[in-house]
């Protein structure tokens, strides 16, 4: 009988409290379990901490571990950033040959295919915040070569360019997604298949955050796509 140990993470308490990311994570897994895993099957215990991605020492999953390696059980989680959003932490789950790890939104991935996985969302992280910095600095610059505003006319233009810049940092964000994006509508996906498409693929928001069926409906309208 396969044996499996699962592990949940939100970020925040409020997630926890509302089952919101909680509730979509479970029901990752219990399609793993009903359609990618031998049989029969036996989960033998499940973990759910509160706690961040970027904290490598969190007290659940070290629990969850220890039973999967003690119990031969295959440690399941929903996607990847679940166990850590840092390489290295990801890096060393794969390396240890006492732990069998699956992700249920990449069932079929060996722990090779995770770790590079791990590192392009990684680095598209590190892109993503760079440029918005970038972005944020050339608003900034901008806006002293203008001179400080002395009355009301001036603030609101100012404040308008940095609005400008805004729609224009999104609009071009937006255009990157456009060739994975219009088949998918055009195909009559719904927004929370999309953003599970997104999500594994690897992909993140402009922000660097997970993506949610608004968040696909609002770049969607950005996008000017429509449905058959």
């Amino acid at each position: 009988m396969l044996k499996y140990v699962t592990y949940y993470r939100v970020s925040t308490k409020k997630q926890g409290d509302s089952g919101l990311g909680l509730d979509a994570q479970k029901r990752d897994i219990q399609l793993y379990l009903e359609n990618y895993s031998g049989t029969p099957y036996k989960v033998l215990a499940e973990f759910i901490e509160v706690d961040s991605g970027a904290n490598s020492d969190r007290k659940e999953l070290n629990e969850a571990i220890r039973l999967a390696k003690t119990e031969g059980a295959v440690l399941l989680v929903a996607k990847l950033d679940r166990l850590s959003r840092k390489v290295s932490f990801v890096a060393n789950l794969m390396d240890d040959k006492g732990l069998n790890l699956k992700v249920a939104q990449m069932p079929n991935a060996d722990k090779f295919q995770l770790h590079i996985y791990a590192a392009l969302a990684e680095q598209e992280r590190e892109f993503i915040s760079k440029r918005t910095k970038a972005a944020m600095l050339e608003a900034r610059e901008r806006a002293k070569k203008e001179g400080r505003p002395h009355n009301q006319g001036g603030l609101r233009g100012s404040t308008a360019k940095a609005n400008q810049a805004r729609r224009d940092q999104a609009d071009s964000f937006a255009s990157k997604l456009k060739g994975l994006l219009t088949p998918m509508v055009k195909n009559q996906m719904s927004l929370e298949a999309i953003a599970n498409a997104l999500n594994t693929s690897g992909h993140k928001t402009a922000q660097g955050k997970d993506f949610k069926p608004m968040t696909v409906s609002r770049l969607i309208k950005r996008l000017n796509i429509e449905a058959p």
